[in-house]
């Protein structure tokens, strides 16, 4: 029978029967959902798996994985109690660590109505017509060994055969990396973390923290009515662009459940200020936001890196890959070989208009939405509280423009407003874009991933609220749920734990950020380029052929 549970219903690790790791594929194999929390084995029911605040890829991106340093970043002890309720099993302690599985997921199949199905093929190979090796990158760069892509299903042939995930499909490509050493680094950030708590850098500093920025979102509001009172319309909306460009910070914050650190509170807050104040859905953003955290930079996973036809980072977005956050192919079309040979040249004026994308963005979440929102976490009323708020954003909005007494005062007023947030969507690029995009596989522990992809952008400490304190971006990275007032502080703990693992604490200034984001652009643009005169001369190759 073994030993009952404990008072809060989790049954002691010895209680637990021990699964091998032969029996854990099997079972996932299966169609069953499992991780590795703290070396039990985490079973996550379908119920659990729709409910979940993070979205549903959160958990399915780290399916026989080992997940102790991911749900220690972003979730509370309370949650935690909770999750190791679930705990179905334990696993042998090894020294050298957990060996990971592949998740399913990320091999392009999907457990679904009791059958496992197939949404993408799977690739190891260069695209065709790239070089192994293009300037400003090195081959393992692009295309490590352990690299995983996924392409439209149906053009890789063998992989139409194929009618279920087997054990190969689970199995890992080889890789450069140590899972001793990824342990050792895995180990070793658990240490930083609980140095972090000890250090009370988790609690939220309500008045010397965001009290100045609470000041701030005022000043910048009442600036924006009283200049429009004044019908002195250009300063309004740039106030109100800039009060739009800095509360998000906070709804960042709020959604990260770093303000209060309870979801309830935190999410209403977040709805108040996203939906209400700016007009964009918080649900769409924890849902992307958090995808890009757990799978930072990886062209077919991270959202916040696909952005075709405008943008593309890595020559790997020139094969038609697949994208696993939306669910369809990001097609490099006609329009994506015209914007890509300029993107570089395009860069600034595509920021400046962002954020009518996370319009789009947002209002297709919530209609895609609408159907689950009572099995969602929140149920109905996070929902309708987005709806509501959406509408009011743009009544009040929507008078706004009507009030500034023509179309063209309109006009310029609504674009005046929305480029002034720009800085915002540059700076989250700059952290970003100039970074690595190869996948090194599932051996590579949360630390060693999030400081590869990361980096921070230097600035005054005078300067930090026009960054929102977000310019520590690796520091975040590490530790998502941390009050971003007290980044600073724990940047400095984290440089020294870089420096003791032997790994990268990237960062650089303003100017330079944008010269090597710029860059990146510019050799994925030439590229580009060097495919269009490929494909130019062989359909004057072929047209030659035929007229003879």
């Amino acid at each position: 029978m073994g030993k009952p549970p404990s008072a809060t219903g989790q049954r002691p690790p010895d209680a637990l029967a021990l699964w091998s790791r032969d029996e854990i594929a099997a079972r996932i194999l299966a169609g069953e959902n499992l991780f590795i929390y703290r070396s039990r084995v985490i079973r996550v029911t379908p119920s659990w798996l729709i409910r979940h605040p993070g979205g549903e890829l959160a958990i399915l991106h780290f399916v026989g994985r080992d997940a102790t340093d991911e749900v220690d970043a972003f979730h509370p002890d309370e949650t935690i109690r909770l999750l190791l309720r679930h705990a179905v099993a334990r696993i042998k302690d090894d020294p050298a660590g957990w060996e990971p599985f592949v998740p399913p997921y990320m091999a392009g199949w999907l457990w679904k109505d009791g059958k496992w199905i197939r949404q993408a093929d799977t690739t190891p190979t260069t695209p065709a017509g790239i070089r192994a090796e293009v300037s400003g990158y090195a081959h393992d760069e692009i295309n490590p060994s352990s690299q995983i892509l996924l392409v439209e299903k149906g053009t890789i042939g063998r992989e139409m055969l194929i009618e279920r995930p087997s054990l190969e499909t689970l199995s890992p490509p080889p890789t450069t990396l140590s899972l001793k050493v990824q342990t050792q680094h895995s180990a070793a950030y658990k240490v930083l973390h609980q140095r972090l708590v000890d250090a009370g850098l988790y609690k939220t500093r309500y008045i010397t923290g965001m009290g100045p920025d609470i000041l701030r979102y005022t000043i910048f509001a009442s600036l924006a009515a009283w200049f429009y009172k004044k019908n002195m319309l250009f300063l309004s909306a740039f106030f109100l662009g800039i009060f739009w460009h800095q509360v998000t910070f906070l709804a960042h914050d709020a959604g990260h459940m770093g303000v209060t650190h309870n979801w309830t509170i935190d999410r209403l807050l977040s709805i108040f200020v996203a939906d209400f104040c700016g007009g964009l859905s918080i649900g769409w953003w924890v849902n992307n936001h958090n995808t890009h955290h757990l799978v930072t930079n990886h062209p077919n996973h991270d959202p916040d890196i696909q952005h075709l036809p405008f943008f593309a980072i890595s020559p790997h977005f020139l094969s038609n890959l697949y994208s696993s956050y939306y669910k369809r192919v990001l097609p490099f079309d006609f329009a994506s070989r015209l914007f890509l040979r300029v993107q570089d040249k395009l860069f600034y004026v595509v920021m400046s208009l962002a954020r009518f994308n996370l319009y789009r963005l947002s209002y297709g979440y919530l209609y895609n939405t609408c159907r689950d929102t009572v099995k969602a976490r929140g149920g109905r009323w996070s929902w309708w509280g987005e709806f509501i708020g959406i509408l009011t954003f743009w009544i009040w909005y929507g008078a706004v423009l009507r009030g500034t007494g023509s179309w063209t005062n309109a006009l310029q007023y609504l674009f005046v407003t929305h480029i002034m947030t720009s800085p915002l969507h540059v700076q989250i690029v700059l952290s970003h874009f100039s970074r690595s995009t190869a996948d090194m596989g599932p051996v590579e522990s949360f630390p060693d991933r999030q400081m590869r992809t990361s980096t921070d952008v230097i600035c005054p400490e005078y300067l930090g609220f026009i960054h929102g304190g977000l310019h520590l971006q690796v520091t975040h990275h590490l530790f998502p749920r941390l009050p971003r007032h007290n980044l600073k502080a724990a940047s400095k703990i984290v440089k020294e734990f870089a420096r003791e693992q032997g790994l990268e604490y990237a960062e650089f200034g303003f100017i330079e950020g944008n010269a090597e984001v710029r860059g990146v652009l510019r050799n994925v643009a030439q590229q580009v380029k060097v495919m269009s005169n490929v494909m130019d001369a062989n359909i004057k190759e072929a047209i030659d052929v035929a007229s003879q």
